[in-house]
Order: C-alpha cells, then structure tokens, then sequence
C-alpha cells in the first residue's frame, strides 16, 4: 500500500475553471491497476457500482446510490493499460473530466488522476473527494476495501481551499 503522508496534489486555474492533479505509487504493476479503473466488480470497492464500456465512446456510468449522484457519461479517452478519460457528470451537466493514467515505475506504478471542474464549481470540495476515493482505491487493491473517509474529506478539502485560496 502506498505512503499514508502522501503530499496533496496540485490545482490551478485553466481557461474554463480549475484542473487538480493527484499523483499515488501503486506497489502494484500496472495491469493491476488498469483492473481497479476499468472492472465493474473491482472498482465497485471503491468508486461506485457501475459500468464502463472500454471503448471511444463507450458508455461510462457509476451510480452513488448514497448520495444519489448518478453519472452517466462517455468514454473520451482510452488505451489500455494507460489512459482512461470519461466526464464526472450526468446528462445535461457541465463536462467535469477525469483522465487516469497509469505508468510503470519502480516497484510498481505511478497513478496520476487529472480532474476539470468548472470555474462557478467547488475544485477544493471536489479534488478532496478524490483524494477519499484514492484512499479507497489503496485499500481496495491490498483486498481490504474501506468505506468513503469523511475525515480524509474534511481535512484534504480544508488543505485544498488554502491552495485555491492562493490562486
């Protein structure tokens, strides 16, 4: 499992609002990964139950039944086992692009997730989300899958306002 003091990612301002960039090492090889992006039954321990149709395209959808987010989107990016992009929102909503990408590096791989969220949009409330679902995903793939750490949430979208804050 990786570093539990990993450093925050970094946001800053693009034409349309806010790209936040969150950056893990995976002890794992990057195929593992690749299956904890895209498997149904593997990335329900971690994002949302859901679907993703690997393909430009592709039907990309995930439902919260929690908090009663549905996303329902489309494949915009991919080749497999290194680039997954699909948009973090339902019908009718702004574009929210979520690009994974995933690299082999030493002892394992290197995650780098890259989020756009629109200028009128809460970057810190939504990077800090991923920063929670990240964390899950670490569990996850050493088999001990986690619920969503509100307290990870809190403290990382606290960090992230100081950032853009800064901005």
């Amino acid at each position: 499992m990786a570093d539990e003091s990993i450093d925050l990612g970094t946001i800053r301002r693009v034409d349309a609002g806010y790209e936040a960039r969150l950056t893990r090492h995976l002890d794992h090889d990057v195929d593992a990964v690749w299956a904890m992006l895209t498997e149904p039954d593997r990335f329900v321990d971690w994002l949302a139950p859901g679907t993703m149709e690997l393909k430009q395209g592709g039907a990309a959808k995930l439902n919260f039944t929690d908090s009663g987010i549905v996303i329902d989107s489309k494949v915009s990016a991919i080749d497999p086992p290194r680039l997954l992009e699909y948009s973090w929102s339902g019908p009718g909503e702004p574009l929210r692009p979520v690009r994974w990408q995933v690299a082999s590096e030493a002892g394992g791989s290197r995650l780098t997730l890259t989020l756009k969220v629109p200028a009128d949009e809460d970057v810190a409330r939504s990077a800090a989300g991923w920063e929670a679902h990240l964390e899950m995903l670490l569990a996850a793939i050493e088999g001990v899958p986690i619920k969503f750490p509100f307290e990870r949430f809190k403290s990382t979208r606290a960090d992230y306002q100081a950032m853009v804050a800064k901005l």
